[in-house]
């Protein structure tokens, strides 16, 4: 993680001139505690929850949370719970201060007192947006039967279900995306008999068709224009296959896909221009200034046969929005199969300046890759910061900015390779990443006792104005509008 040259000196004198008050005759341990979850080093938002933690095979725990001017002193068994309130005093005093918190850890275990070395929590001034969104679902592949889309307060924790799928008739329901980070503007897709795209304008839900016979398939993966105006989907045939090799679980890929804008104002379709050869194209993205639509893209070659050669590149092509035309060249801004690499998951920061992809060995469904990492591209140079401080060696995906650019929420299953959990980054302005941390829970049990994964982790800039009973509403009365094609 890279700090400020002043920061660090100033958290370095903070902790050889801070009384410890842990308990006397302690062994002293030069490394960092071992703390689920691992909250070392971070950098976190001014606003963020309480770092709440624990230490598995403790006794005891006594641990000291110092700023230059607060202090906080906490005695537990075998975890900690921080008070909200004095939590928020001592970021508050760090962020106008110092810029850092010191963490002391001492540990009971076997009879035996233990001091570790303390580490630092650097805190940014600037704050992330407080909402998230995700979907809850057990990370198997061959059935499932619970899903819920759930909103988090990233300050508290309070969380509540804004769509059960115990209320759908279990239908299937794709996860929840915002439009410019905006609660009154959103969508998922609702599947089943009485499903169809659930569109959000300031808590004013419409149930969209966006199907029909000149296309592919419903639409799949979207993106909400800037204006609020248009959508750009893709329309994909997916099938999953399973590897017979150790080690690889699944594979799900297309076997046709193709591109649409919808306007969201006549419900007409927009397809993908004329002139261009039959290839596969999805996961579609506009530009922060809604005039360009990035998107990934691989020639069309016999799958799952050639499965291990399927490698996508990230293209871009024009969009302009008075008019409702795609332009009709596509251009080449990043050519990952010449890498022997596939690009997935494009998403640009609201200012326009990066763009944050995913990055595997092959395919289009990285989730199951353990070798999926995210890369950060500055738009204006084309420089790539391949995040070697961020990624793990597990499947890191699933990304989303904050509003004001310097954060970014993203899946990973660095725990344990299995269940994916929301991680936070901070990115400064020149675009250097930091330690991520992963989303506080009231308990710090809660990961160890939670059988399910959280699925596109979406930040959003407030609360969403519909909820759980709304969306049986609209699913089971509420006829879904048709499109049509341009």
């Amino acid at each position: 993680m890279r700090v400020p040259v002043y920061i660090g000196i100033l958290c370095v004198l903070a902790v050889f001139t801070s009384c410890s008050h842990s308990p006397t005759g302690v062994t002293e341990n030069k490394q960092f505690p071992p703390i689920y979850p691992d909250y070392t080093e971070v950098t976190v938002p001014v606003n963020i929850a309480p770092l709440n933690f624990m230490v598995r095979q403790a006794q005891r725990l006594h641990v000291t949370i110092s700023s230059d001017t607060k202090t906080i002193q906490l005695k537990g068994r075998n975890r900690i719970r921080i008070p909200m309130g004095k939590w928020r005093k001592i970021l508050q005093t760090a962020a106008s201060g110092q810029n850092c918190l010191q963490v002391y850890v001492t540990v009971k275990e076997k009879d035996i007192w233990t001091r570790y070395a303390p580490f630092n929590i650097y805190v940014a001034p600037e704050t992330i947006d407080p909402y998230l969104s995700y979907r809850l679902i057990e990370p198997g592949y061959e059935v499932w039967k619970s899903l819920q889309l759930a909103e988090r307060n990233v300050g508290t924790f309070r969380e509540r279900i804004i769509a059960d799928n115990s209320l759908t008739d279990n239908s299937c329901m794709n996860c929840h995306t915002y439009g410019n980070q905006d609660p009154g503007l959103s969508f998922f897709h609702l599947r089943g008999p009485g499903g169809g795209t659930v569109l959000n304008r300031n808590g004013e839900l419409r149930k969209i068709n966006i199907n029909s016979p000149e296309m592919i398939s419903p639409v799949v993966y979207g993106n909400i224009h800037p204006s609020g105006d248009y959508g750009v989907f893709s329309s994909n045939i997916v099938l999953p296959g399973f590897h017979t090799q150790k080690g690889e679980r699944l594979e799900v890929y297309d076997t046709e896909s193709d591109l649409v804008i919808v306007d969201f104002r006549d419900n007409t379709v927009i397809p993908f221009p004329e002139g261009f050869p039959r290839e596969f194209r999805t996961f579609p993205v506009f530009s922060a200034d809604g005039n360009t639509v990035f998107y990934c893209n691989a020639p069309h070659i016999s799958v799952p046969d050639s499965i291990n050669h399927l490698r996508y590149d990230l293209l871009k092509i024009s969009f302009d929005p008075e008019s409702g035309s795609w332009g009709s060249k596509a251009d080449t801004v990043i050519k990952a199969s010449s890498m022997n690499l596939s690009v997935c998951h494009p998403k640009t920061s609201p200012d326009g300046k990066f763009l944050l992809f995913t990055v595997a060995s092959y395919g289009t469904f990285p989730i199951w890759h353990q070798e999926t990492d995210m890369w950060l591209l500055h738009l204006d140079t084309g420089k790539i910061n391949k995040l070697e401080g961020v990624n793990s060696i597990y499947s890191d995906t699933y990304h989303s900015w904050s509003s004001n650019n310097r954060w970014f929420v993203f899946a990973s299953k660095r725990d344990d390779g299995i269940y994916g959990k929301p991680y936070f980054c901070y990115v400064d302005q020149e675009g250097n990443t930091h330690k991520p941390f992963v989303l506080p829970q009231k308990d710090p049990h809660m990961y160890d006792n939670t059988l399910k994964s959280y699925n596109i982790p979406e930040l959003s800039k407030g609360k969403l104005p519909f909820g759980a009973t709304d969306i049986e509403r609209i699913y089971k009365k509420t006829p879904a509008e048709n499109v049509s094609m341009k």
